[in-house]
């Protein structure tokens, strides 16, 4: 079997491997190594699914084959990785939570402690996904968002599951980027959705609820005595 046939058969194997194998490195840079392994993928309904901002590189189903092999009511599913809604939901958060700050961080060319205006940080190289990935808190996350994502029973289940499906991973307390989340989704389609949508109505909400909670903060006028 030649290098484009193994890489392909490993991807499959294992799911996703790290940028840094030797047949993914050499993939990346030989083009004519590369055309071959997106050629054969896309002969059996796969494409590379692969960015610049993630540690690992991944296959999914070409947009031509959805169709055929998920068929109408897999294609209208929330997901195809059988996860419940608030799984998605779960998911979802996640990744807001997660990969917006790490792309920000990431497109700046800045490390964490360094403030984002500092001069000449462009000209910095991107930094490593473990320096700029956050790393979230469980208890904060149950506190956060538990009441709107089952409370701690579900939250759990869920974590679980993300957690098998490569999504996230997990030490302790501690939620961290996992080797599929910066691939499988689309930062280009659900970014603006975020950011424009759901994001958008919290911060005009909060934005509109600042001036009366300053009101309420303000001290009374002590009336001066005459």
């Amino acid at each position: 079997m030649d290098d484009a046939a193994l890489l392909i058969a490993e991807l499959l194997t294992r799911r996703f491997l790290p940028r840094t194998h030797p047949r993914v490195k050499r993939a990346l840079v030989n083009a004519e190594l590369f055309a071959q392994v997106e050629q054969r993928l896309a002969d059996v309904g796969l494409r590379w699914m692969d960015n610049i901002y993630a540690e690992h590189v991944s296959v999914a189903l070409l947009p031509a084959a959805q169709n055929p092999i998920l068929g109408e009511a897999g294609i209208n599913a929330n997901n195809n990785m059988e996860l419940p809604r608030d799984g998605v939901a779960l998911l979802v958060v996640l990744w807001a939570l997660i990969i917006l700050p790490k792309r920000e961080r990431q497109t700046s060319r800045v490390e964490p402690d360094v403030p984002q205006n500092e001069m000449f940080a462009g000209s910095k190289p991107m930094p490593a996904v473990r320096d700029v990935s956050p790393v979230l808190s469980y208890k904060a996350l149950l506190e956060d968002y538990g009441p709107q994502l089952g409370k701690k029973t579900r939250l759990d289940v869920n974590l679980k599951l993300l957690e098998r499906q490569n999504f996230i991973v997990r030490k302790l307390d501690d939620i961290a980027e996992g080797p599929l989340l910066d691939v499988l989704l689309d930062y280009d389609i659900l970014a603006p959705r975020i950011l424009d949508g759901a994001l958008a109505d919290v911060l005009l909400r909060e934005r509109a609820e600042q001036p009366a909670a300053d009101a309420t903060a303000a001290p009374e006028t002590i009336p001066a005595e005459s």
